[in-house]
């Protein structure tokens, strides 16, 4: 598997910034020790400009190549997750609570090792702009920074990422021109109806069973309103309502979410979502306020950004192992919003087995830093030869 042979002569150090990171994981965009810890590690490698405080803790920084150019944005999560580290290793997270268990750690490793190799080497006309983002576990960070400008600033003409994932197969690459992850929504409906005696319900309103009504309705949004030859998702998640046996109650809350990929069927959901509510809230006599919560957009990947990520990754792991045919995934990944900004394409590492992401016993596979960070370097010395 020909690793550029510089980035695998300092997999060492790649791998202890990884683990460094994995023992201070921060959370949102409250990342002060993470954000230093990157920023001394780019100052080390001699980038020439290092530009802090976007979006709070994120970062950017720019590497010039040997002659001018263009610039391509290559970006990395760094932000943890509320949970607990039970993965019993030595570098386990020392912020109770608080865990890299998605593996933003590795991904910001990638980067700085890419960093590192380009910032030695230089071998491209153009420059490179390396985007270190916080908050991308809820709180649109990629959407901050954009919105504060870093794509006009740095003059970025399309951007990269990755996203490490166990059960596939390591060292594969997996992504798709298109749609590659969902738009994410969620919606909370409040009843309101009369409570009463449970013994008299012919003297109530019961929003219990409006909200029963609401809950099977919802259910035809998907089987009788959508073109089976899309796709898309509704889960209604949580009802609660009543407090004992026999007091039929004044109120019952409902919660869910909206996986799409297309704005169309998007579009569709939030119409019907709003038709059926009221409509079976009236059945009941009952009345209910529906509040649709726009999460993540999908996340689209440029087909020709796809095209080229992929052929910079066959020279990394070869042609058998890049699978541009992948499944769409129904999580999110607030990358989308760079991809709206900017031409570019999202990609996923197999990770190989263990645990899954988000659980307490996950660790990122270290053994594909080198991967990762090679694919980063091979993206700006092809992009930009």
């Amino acid at each position: 598997m020909p690793v550029l042979n510089r980035i695998a002569d300092f997999q060492s150090d790649i791998i202890q910034w990884r683990r460094a990171l994995h023992q201070i994981p921060e959370l949102g965009f409250d990342c002060p020790k993470t954000s230093s810890f990157i920023a001394t590690r780019l100052r080390e490698f001699g980038v020439d400009e290092l530009h802090q405080g976007i979006a709070q803790t994120g970062i950017v920084a720019i590497i010039n190549g040997a002659q001018a150019g263009d610039t391509i944005g290559l970006r990395a999560d760094f932000d943890g997750l509320a949970m607990e580290d039970r993965s019993g290793k030595p570098h386990a997270s020392t912020h109770p609570g608080q865990m890299h268990g998605c593996g933003h750690d590795g991904h910001t490793a990638m980067l700085l090792g890419a960093a590192r190799y380009l910032a030695e080497t230089r071998s491209f006309s153009g420059r490179v702009a390396l985007i270190f983002q916080p908050a991308e576990e809820g709180g649109g960070g990629a959407k901050v920074m954009c919105e504060e400008g870093i794509m006009d600033r740095f003059k970025i003409r399309e951007v990269y990422g990755f996203h490490n994932v166990p059960g596939l197969e390591h060292s594969t690459i997996h992504t798709r021109p298109g749609p590659l992850l969902a738009a994410v929504d969620s919606f909370e409906i409040n009843v309101t109806g009369r409570g009463g005696h449970g013994g008299m319900p012919h003297e109530t309103k019961d929003p219990l069973v409006a909200a029963c009504g609401i809950v099977q309705a919802i259910q035809t949004i998907v089987s009788r309103n959508l073109d089976p030859q899309r796709v898309m998702a509704l889960s209604v998640t949580q009802v609660h309502t009543g407090s004992t046996s026999n007091v039929i109650p004044d109120t019952a809350f409902i919660n869910g979410t909206i996986r799409t990929f297309d704005p169309e069927v998007k579009t569709m959901v939030q119409k019907r979502l709003a038709e059926v509510v009221e409509g079976q809230a009236v059945t009941y006599g009952c009345q209910a306020q529906l509040s649709y919560i726009e999460g993540y957009p999908a996340t689209v990947n440029d087909p020709d950004q796809v095209d080229f990520a992929a052929q910079a990754a066959r020279e990394v792991v070869g042609d058998d192992r890049v699978n541009l045919s992948c499944d769409k995934v129904s999580g999110s990944e607030d990358f989308s919003y760079m991809l709206q900004e900017r031409p570019g394409a999202f990609l996923f590492l197999g990770t190989g087995e263990g645990p899954k992401l988000h659980h307490p016993e996950y660790d990122f596979d270290d053994t594909v830093s080198v991967i990762g960070a090679s694919i980063f370097a091979r993206l700006i010395e092809r992009g930009l030869s």
